[in-house]
């Protein structure tokens, strides 16, 4: 068995995050950048060395027993990500000044914000009190999108911002599409004082799709602890 690093993919690398590591309790995370002229490779498995990172699940489950922690590593081109779950490890002595809690801080990348935190509010309008990853476009980048349709509600043609909307080059998570759907009511409502036509709900991409985080070639060299 090898240890899965490097994903192809902006979506792989928020999708491995959010959906399978942070689910599993990996909320304590340091993020980093591999140095320029550095390889890539290089850092990887110095660092997955370093904190004992590949290691097989039996091991996982031992660790996770004995109240020590287990780290993942993840990187996308040269921004890497380090995750651990509560427990001992020498990581926290080390990375100490480094370390936040995604509960409380996001881990923030190529204009997305992934948090983990309760669920909202449930169809039925009670709250649901279960813990869940949220991913949506960081603040910013959210309101430069919304400056910037709402400059263009009006100057471009139907077909023009529809196309636009279509291609905002974020996955749509719930609270992605929520963030969407109010660029979208905001077009619309400048689009209507202007006595323009609506747009449709339907130019937003609201299905999300399940993508390979990984390729066969972004398998590490670094054996798994037996």
């Amino acid at each position: 068995m090898k240890y899965r690093a490097v994903t192809t993919s902006v979506e792989g690398f928020v999708q491995q995050i959010a959906c399978c590591y942070l689910r599993h309790g990996y909320w304590f995370h340091v993020q980093g950048k591999v140095p320029a002229g550095k390889s890539p490779g290089a850092i990887d498995e110095k660092l997955i060395s370093k904190y004992g990172i590949a290691v097989s699940e039996s091991t996982r489950a031992r660790r996770k027993k004995s109240g020590r922690s287990n780290l993942q590593y993840i990187r996308h081109e040269s921004n890497f990500v380090i995750l651990a779950t509560r427990g001992e490890h020498r990581f926290f002595d080390e990375e100490t000044n480094l370390i936040r809690d995604v509960r409380r801080v996001p881990i923030r990348y190529a204009g997305y914000s992934i948090t983990y935190k309760p669920g909202g509010r449930k169809k039925d309008g009670s709250n649901d009190d279960k813990w869940h990853a949220h991913v949506e476009i960081d603040r910013q980048e959210y309101l430069d999108l919304r400056a910037r349709f709402s400059e263009q509600a009006l100057r471009q043609s139907n077909d023009r911002i529809a196309k636009q909307l279509y291609e905002i080059p974020i996955a749509p998570y719930a609270p992605v599409r929520r963030q969407m759907l109010m660029i979208l009511r905001e077009v619309n409502r400048l689009r209507k004082l202007a006595g323009k036509q609506q747009l449709p709900v339907e130019v937003l991409p609201l299905r999300r799709r399940v993508v390979r985080p990984f390729s066969q070639d972004s398998i590490q060299s670094v054996g798994v602890e037996k």
